[in-house]
This record gives C-alpha cells, sequence and structure tokens, in this order.
C-alpha cells in the first residue's frame, strides 16, 4: 500500500468512526473493545447502514427523522443499491462511505446478498409495509438487524452457521427494543413496526395517530409485549459467545446487556416510556463493560447448546 492509499484508508476508517459516535453512542461504546482491525471493520459497515438509513428517511446520522424529507423515495433506495453493487465490486468512487464498503467487502469476503437484504429492508419502509404479526415484524428486523448481525460476525472471524444465527439472534433483540424505544416518534411519521394483532386486541389505531397522547396506557402495554419477546433472542445471543475472540467477545456482551436495558427502562416507565427517549448513561455503560468482560470470560468455558429452533429461522 502506498503513502496516498495508506492515508485515504486512514480517512475512510476516520470517517466511520465519526458516524458511530454521532449516531449509536450505545454501539460505540462497544466497539472501542474491539480490536484494531475487527473495529475498522466495524465503524466502516456502521458508516454504511448508518448512510442508507440517513437518505431514505432524509435525515442526518439518525437524527432530524420527524423533519425529513422522504419523497421519491425509490428513487432514493434506486441509486443506493447502485453505488452499494457498485462498492461490492471493487468500485466504489470518492464517497468514503462507499469506499469504506468496498474494503468491508474486500477485507471479509461478505457476500453480496447480504447488502441487499439490508437495503430490502429500507424498500419496506419505503412501500410503508404494514406487519401483521409477530412473525412479519421479526421478517422486518431481519433485513435491517439480523442481517447486520450476520456481517458484524463475519467482520469478527467467524462464518460457521450456528454463529451466524445467534448474531442474527442478537440483531433482532436490539430491532426490536429500538421499535418499542422509538414507537411514539415511527408512528409520527407513519411508520407502524408493531404487530396489527397487537394493536387490534388493545383497540389500538395502526396509523399515525397511535402517537396520540391519549394511547399511551395501551400502548405501554403493546411495548411491553415486544420487549419480552426479545427477551428469547437476548438468552440465545449469549450462546453465540462461546464462537468468538475474546475481545469480540466482550464488546458483544457489553453492547447485548446495553440495549437489553434500554428495553427494560421502556418495560418500567410504562406509559411514561417516552416523555423523554430511553437511554443508558455513562455510569451504566461502564457497569456493562465490566460485566461483559466477566460474561466473555465465563464464555471461554461454556460448552456450545443447541439453538432454540422455535426461534425465527434467519433465511439460508
Amino acid at each position: 500500500m502506498t503513502a496516498g492509499q495508506a492515508a485515504r484508508q486512514a480517512q475512510v476508517v476516520a470517517h466511520g468512526a465519526q458516524a458511530i459516535r454521532a449516531g449509536s453512542h450505545s454501539f460505540a461504546a462497544a466497539a472501542r473493545l474491539f480490536t484494531p482491525s475487527v473495529r475498522e471493520g466495524a465503524v466502516m459497515l456502521y458508516a454504511w447502514c448508518r448512510h442508507c438509513d440517513d437518505v431514505v428517511d432524509g435525515q442526518e446520522l439518525g437524527h432530524g427523522q420527524r423533519s425529513g424529507e422522504r419523497g421519491d423515495g425509490p428513487a432514493r433506495l434506486a441509486q443506493l443499491r447502485e453505488a452499494t453493487r457498485r462498492a461490492c465490486a471493487g468500485l466504489p468512487g470518492d464517497d468514503p462511505v462507499f469506499a469504506g464498503l468496498a474494503e468491508v467487502v474486500r477485507r471479509h469476503r461478505i457476500a453480496p446478498v447480504y447488502f441487499e437484504h439490508h437495503l430490502d429492508g429500507f424498500a419496506m419502509d419505503v412501500e410503508e409495509h404494514r406487519y401483521a404479526t409477530l412473525e412479519d415484524t421479526l421478517a422486518y428486523c431481519w433485513r435491517v438487524a439480523g442481517v447486520v448481525g450476520v456481517m458484524m460476525a463475519q467482520i469478527m472471524g467467524r462464518s460457521d452457521a450456528a454463529t451466524l444465527d445467534r448474531a442474527c439472534d442478537l440483531g433482532l433483540a436490539f430491532q426490536l427494543t429500538n421499535i418499542a424505544r422509538d414507537v411514539v416518534e415511527d408512528a409520527a411519521i407513519g411508520r407502524i413496526y408493531l404487530p396489527a394483532e397487537w394493536l387490534a386486541a388493545e383497540g389500538l389505531p395502526a396509523d399515525a395517530r397511535l402517537a396520540e397522547p391519549r394511547h399511551r396506557e395501551a400502548l405501554a402495554r403493546v411495548a411491553m409485549r415486544l420487549v419480552q419477546a426479545a427477551e428469547p433472542y437476548y438468552d440465545s445471543a449469549l450462546g453465540g459467545l462461546p464462537a468468538l475472540p475474546l475481545r469480540s467477545a466482550w464488546s458483544i456482551a457489553t453492547a447485548r446487556s446495553v440495549y437489553r436495558a434500554i428495553g427494560r427502562k421502556v418495560q418500567a416507565r410504562g406509559p411514561a416510556a417516552w416523555d423523554t427517549r430511553a437511554r443508558t448513561n455513562r455510569a451504566e455503560k461502564l457497569g456493562w463493560v465490566a460485566a461483559g468482560g466477566v460474561q466473555a470470560l465465563a464464555s471461554r468455558a461454556r460448552r456450545p447448546q443447541m439453538r432454540d429452533q422455535h426461534l425465527f429461522q434467519r433465511p439460508a
């Protein structure tokens, strides 16, 4: 690698690191625990995921969703698909987001189909897809988060089906937590990810009216069901720790605990869950970092266990 190429690569990685710091405080904290090479891959992948979300929602680094311009969604998505395909083929152009994506593909040999799956999730948003059952919601979660977990596992050096299944489970759990935390904000722009049959059971509307304060008590009950639905996926994700390198297991165990704590805060707050955004503070994150280290070390002696076959099955 020439000096110029090295400088360009450092710029691409720095761009990804800035994106994760601004876009996800929770994952940024956990990503610091990775080895440098894994961290580089993780932040470059995150930067691409974040960019796709921002383009589709007309926001910046995850902020400004309500005021974001979402017109011409199909055209935006088509441009993302084309730029992504070119990057996967080694032709990223000058954009650091796609230069980083090309580097991730080059280093870790991630199949382009996974990136297509992720973009399919954004297509569901563009098409204003509705979700009748929890299984439908989980199918969406696979595309926008489970597949990211699968790609992250490959960045950590693991590609066996059993580990990828556990990585998918953690991504599903993260997204179910996100939906519960952001349900009011999402509903305000017409995005409803909660199962329609759950809403109907509580007499709740499956449209933007869901965000109205008068629905908070019933909505809290539905959100609690979603947080509880995430639990078996958080539990299953623990089974993937023994297969990961120690530093990666530490990072993943920490991220798991941080996100799980957010879901529990949503559950504990009840109707007040959306008065302010549920998040963990610095002291709590430090506590989860320490606990994650203990879990990672303990996982070295844990025997592999069969995954619960009743959980969502990712596409082969």
